[in-house]
């Protein structure tokens, strides 16, 4: 029976490269990084010029299986530069080839890329759209403060779209409607005491109503209310 080889713990070498990898391969990995860079620039420039907060599921997975293919040849000496030069070239050409149907099939081009969903019309959260899309209040609000919305009440409507990023439509100055508050820590403080002469938010959905007759929201049966606001937008 064979005995395993000896494991010495904190071994220098073995820190440093692996194994029993000579440190005269660190210059083949300078050759191999430099190739698969190389190779990834040109990729990237066949592939268009949008940023990275602009890639859509699509584009990230091609972006991913690219990463994939790139990062093990560059410093495992046991993958070639052949076989990750051949997955490079199968991804690229899955990307163009699927890239050119969604230009000329509707339905291939919204199974792939998907499509915007409208999260917020006339100052109110459109709840049955929201709860469907992998996304959390904490997050739709930190989009919308960075478009300078203070509260829903501004805002005529909002896209979430297929790169993830959030595009606002806003009322005009003197069309803002009363909306529920989405500054930080504002959660913190539901209304606990109703008066006739204010308007309440539902906190769940941006619902309105004046004055709040019972507890629970008309449109999403949620309990919890803010006082709403009415300040127009900083621009």
């Amino acid at each position: 029976m064979e005995q395993a080889p000896e494991f010495e713990l904190f071994d220098l070498k073995r820190l440093l490269i692996g194994g029993e990898i000579p440190y005269s391969f660190l210059l083949e990995v300078l050759l191999r990084s430099a190739v698969m860079f190389l190779m990834v620039l040109i990729i990237l420039r066949i592939s268009g010029k949008r940023g990275i907060k602009q890639l859509s599921v699509f584009e990230l997975a091609i972006f991913i299986s690219l990463g994939s293919a790139v990062g093990d040849p560059m410093f495992y000496q046991e993958v070639g530069l052949l076989p990750a030069t051949v997955v490079l070239i199968v991804v690229i050409s899955l990307y163009k080839g699927i890239t050119f149907l969604t230009g000329r099939f509707e339905k291939i081009e919204e199974y792939v890329e998907g499509k915007p969903v409208k999260l917020v019309e006339d100052g109110k959260i459109i709840y049955e759209a929201f709860r469907k899309e992998a996304l959390g209040y904490d997050e739709l609000f930190a989009q919308l403060r960075q478009h300078s919305v203070s509260h829903l009440g501004q805002v005529r409507g909002a896209y979430l779209e297929t790169s993830g990023e959030l595009s606002v439509f806003y009322f005009p100055d003197d069309q803002v409607i009363p909306g529920l508050p989405i500054l930080p820590r504002v959660y913190d403080y539901p209304a606990t005491e109703f008066y006739q002469d204010k308007d309440y938010a539902c906190t769940h959905c941006g619902h309105t109503q004046n004055p709040v007759k019972e507890d629970t929201c008309a449109v999403c049966e949620e309990k919890e209310w803010l006082e709403t606001d009415q300040a127009v937008r900083v621009h």
